[in-house]
């Protein structure tokens, strides 16, 4: 039993070293405390349960507003008792149980970095508030002042308040794409360069499918990608972070579409990776606020057992649980059969709109607008040219003169790049969509 800190901190010495010598000060002074929701744990089907504090019908049952339950009629009696109750801190069971089978549905029978399905560790997830929420989670667990996190840019800046804002953690990167090319070797050159001590522990993320990039690497740059990761940890206890969120998302052939997670297990002692994910984009359930956080330990483990225990104890002080009810409609949808074929029709939609947004980029003049290569998720990068540069121009005034002049709202990323949501944009619109990008530009650099 983890029953102390001393505990599981010895645990995870012995159990995973390079991830115990990673943990942040916070992270090692977390465990689960053995009050309200840990005694209420004990006590669950005990004949009188007098430990939780939510009102039920004296048997388990919920007491909702009849208002309240109208909302939730269609769901069976039993799912419709847990919307309405306390989840446990770290998520329903059977969701839990659930997800990690959608994780590993397509871990093929070899496995590449890894010796299969059979071999590829993966804890059973903790449930989170959402994807950021996860990794705000993995800042405190391995961030915190000094701290280093490389991530390749362009990136999405909320990276910035969960890592160096919340933990002090100091944000280090180089640009993803050398020219038109994708770069996997930035990473390790932001580490290279980072001007850490030997042996300091680091922080890595990979965002594929990219936000705001729109881009996954090839088979190839995968290996690359890996392989550099994996030469970085030799000098150090290297947390890699798979922010998976748009986890399937992919529009061409020869682009995988399973996590790096799987790759990266075994590669180095000193290579920790950590999935994160969710129900957002991957059941496309935005306002649902599920994700999760997944580490490679073996299921049951001691190691598991402990380093569970802390991430319960930051969710238990930040959020208390997370919400119920939006954990029983997503494992409806996981138990419904039908998810796979769902969730690949949502796939087939955006590739559609992936497609036409392709050919209507190539009217672009690279001397005004240039796109950045993308293949997958639900965006487009797009970055001034040298023309429009020269002319002082600057995304944000690009932004600003769209919502203005042309009834378009696009999203300025840094001074030179603007993102296109195509998620968010009818098939049929994105070409005059893209249209109105170019005059923008072209009207503002003429003036």
């Amino acid at each position: 039993m983890i029953d102390s800190v001393e505990t599981a901190n010895a645990v995870l010495r012995e159990g995973s070293p390079a991830l115990f010598a990673a943990l942040s000060p916070l992270g090692r002074r977390a465990l689960f405390p053995q009050d309200i929701p840990f005694q209420a744990a004990e006590a669950r089907g005990k004949r009188f349960n007098g430990t939780i504090g939510q009102i039920t019908d004296g048997r388990g049952g919920a007491v909702p507003l009849p208002s309240l339950a109208a909302g939730l009629a269609a769901l069976p009696d039993e799912a419709r008792n847990r919307a309405l109750l306390y989840s446990p801190v770290e998520g329903l069971p059977e969701l839990r149980r659930r997800w990690r089978e959608w994780q590993r549905r397509d871990l093929p029978g070899g496995g590449e970095g890894a010796a299969g399905a059979a071999a590829a560790l993966s804890t059973l997830p903790v449930v989170t508030a959402g994807l950021t929420h996860a990794l705000a989670l993995a800042a405190d667990l391995f961030g915190g002042e000094g701290r280093v996190l490389a991530v390749p840019g362009p990136y999405w800046g909320n990276y910035r308040q969960a890592f160096a804002l919340r933990t002090g953690v100091r944000v280090v990167s180089e640009p993803a794409f050398d020219g038109a090319r994708y770069d996997p070797e930035a990473l390790s050159r932001s580490l290279a360069g980072a001007g850490l001590g030997a042996g300091e522990p680091a922080l890595a993320l990979v965002n594929a499918p990219s936000n705001p990039g729109g881009y996954s690497p090839s088979s190839e740059e995968r290996r690359v990608l890996a392989a550099s990761l994996a030469r970085a940890a030799e000098e150090r206890p290297l947390v890699v972070l798979c922010d998976d969120a748009y986890a399937g998302l992919v529009f061409e052939d020869g682009v995988p579409a399973r996590s790096l997670f799987w790759d990266l297990q075994g590669r180095h002692p000193n290579l920790v990776p950590v999935k994160i994910d969710g129900v957002t984009k991957e059941l496309a359930f935005f306002g649902g606020r599920v994700g999760f956080l997944t580490f490679a330990l073996a299921p049951g483990s001691p190691a598991e057992a402990a380093l569970e225990s802390k991430v319960k104890c930051l969710v238990r002080a930040g959020i208390g649980s997370p919400v119920a009810t939006s954990q029983v409609l997503a494992l409806g949808a996981l138990e419904s059969g039908r998810a796979t074929e769902e969730v690949e029709a949502v796939r087939r939609l955006l590739a559609g709109r992936y497609r036409v947004l392709r050919e209507a980029l190539g009217a672009c003049d690279g001397d005004l607008l240039r796109p950045l290569p993308f293949n997958s998720g639900c965006f487009a990068l797009v970055a001034l040219g040298p023309r429009a540069r020269a002319a002082g121009l600057t995304a944000h005034q690009v932004r600003r003169h769209l919502l203005e002049a042309e009834d378009t709202g696009l999203v300025a990323v840094g001074d030179e790049h603007l993102r296109i949501a195509h998620c968010s944009v009818a098939e049929e619109d994105l070409p005059e969509l893209v249209e109105r990008l170019i005059r923008g530009v072209a009207t503002l650099s003429a003036g």
